[in-house]
């Protein structure tokens, strides 16, 4: 899950400060990488290869009937979310 950082003041004096401060490098204006999340760098790494190399390994057939399923569960929630009339 991503890390949220903190909105923006509205107000033009406190933005002015936090300008100042992330000039001055007293604030981070960035988010951590994931070390400094304490997560493993190797284990980031693949999961941001995630489905693609899923997919890779897998046959058209295999693909095929996960797309499917994949298609079925979209359309049952959505059939559950706007009830007919």
């Amino acid at each position: 899950m991503p890390v949220k950082r903190p909105k923006r003041p509205r107000d033009p004096a406190q933005l002015a400060k936090l300008m100042i401060d992330i000039a001055s490098g007293e604030v981070e204006d960035r988010e951590p990488t994931p070390e400094q999340r304490g997560k493993d760098p190797a284990a980031a790494a693949l999961g941001r290869k995630g489905g693609r190399a899923r997919a890779e390994r897998m046959s058209p057939e295999q693909r095929r009937a996960a797309a499917r399923k994949a298609a079925k569960s979209r359309w049952k929630a959505a059939a559950v979310r706007e009830p007919t009339e």
